[in-house]
């Protein structure tokens, strides 16, 4: 069962959109959608967690959907484990100690600041489609991503007056996009394995989430990106609780080089790397995620 997006008012009075979803009385997952992305009803995900007995936590990070933006400091962004605070805000307020964590894409390294800052509650974590950090030693961070997202990165790197004007753009065209025309969205970020998987319901899905992160224009956008390139605010090599890597060689959003570069950065770390999958389509493994998530949190 899933309840409709609800605004929580956090310590410093910023809002945070969330929904609730998944088994009723299910073990807490904390489910951290992609760059950009908002909650919304995600059904490849909700109903694989209430068949694995989990009870699926999301949210809109500052920016996106309804949560207000956090206050933009001078330079870079707000590091991005200061999501950790949030995420541990949210959990307070809806009476849920120990979790696990899903994230996907942008939100892989939320769920892994999860791990690393809260491992008192964060029972084990997975990274799935996930970004390695910025300044990952021996990555050639942008090899193998597609087009688009070499150019964003690049213009994230030099800071947000240079990479705003292409956010709003790219805002302006995500707020009104449907499922029949995302893979033209996502142009040379898809090769023919994604655009294979990306119709139907995961179509729509990833359409709306793009729709409603777009609420309030390119801001949020704009500071996940800095905050993906920024340093962290945490150290991958504290990670003392279970975690899992999820990635697919034919990925052109987030390559298959991040995957091996975490799976052996993340200690103890379960490496799951398929070579014929790509970023979305391992949303068909949903089942399978969510089954080696549990085993890990020891469920």
């Amino acid at each position: 069962m899933t309840s409709g997006a609800q605004l929580l008012t956090l310590p410093d009075g910023r809002a945070l959109e969330h929904l609730v979803g998944g088994a009723d009385d299910g073990f807490p997952l904390v489910y951290h959608s992609g760059t950009p992305s908002a909650a919304v009803v995600d059904p490849l995900v909700w109903d694989a967690a209430e068949r694995a007995g989990l009870r699926v936590v999301t949210y809109s990070r500052p920016g996106y959907g309804a949560s207000t933006a956090r206050p933009a400091p001078d330079g870079g962004p707000v590091p991005l484990a200061a999501d950790v605070d949030d995420t541990a805000a949210l959990l307070d307020h809806l009476g849920m100690d120990q979790f696990a964590t899903l994230g996907w894409s942008g939100g892989g390294p939320r769920a892994l600041a999860c791990a690393a800052l809260l491992p008192g509650r964060c029972r084990a974590a997975t990274s799935l489609a996930g970004v390695a950090p910025r300044d990952a030693a021996g990555l050639d961070w942008m090899a193998g991503m597609g087009p688009e997202n070499v150019r964003d990165f690049e213009a994230a790197d030099a800071g947000r007056e240079a990479y705003r004007p292409i956010a709003a753009e790219q805002a302006a065209e995500l707020g009104v996009v449907t499922g029949a025309d995302i893979v033209e969205a996502f142009g040379g970020l898809v090769d023919e394995v994604d655009a294979g998987a990306l119709t139907g319901e995961l179509a729509e899905v990833v359409a709306a989430s793009f729709r409603r992160a777009m609420a309030q224009g390119p801001d949020g956008m704009v500071e996940d990106a800095l905050q993906v390139v920024r340093p962290w605010g945490f150290d991958l090599a504290s990670i003392s609780v279970p975690v899992a890597v999820w990635q697919g060689a034919h990925d052109k959003m987030v390559p298959f080089d991040h995957g091996r570069w975490l799976a052996a950065a993340v200690p103890g770390a379960r490496a799951h790397l398929f070579d014929d999958e790509g970023h979305l389509s391992l949303a068909a493994r949903m089942d399978d995620i969510l089954a080696d998530l549990r085993e890990l949190a020891g469920l």
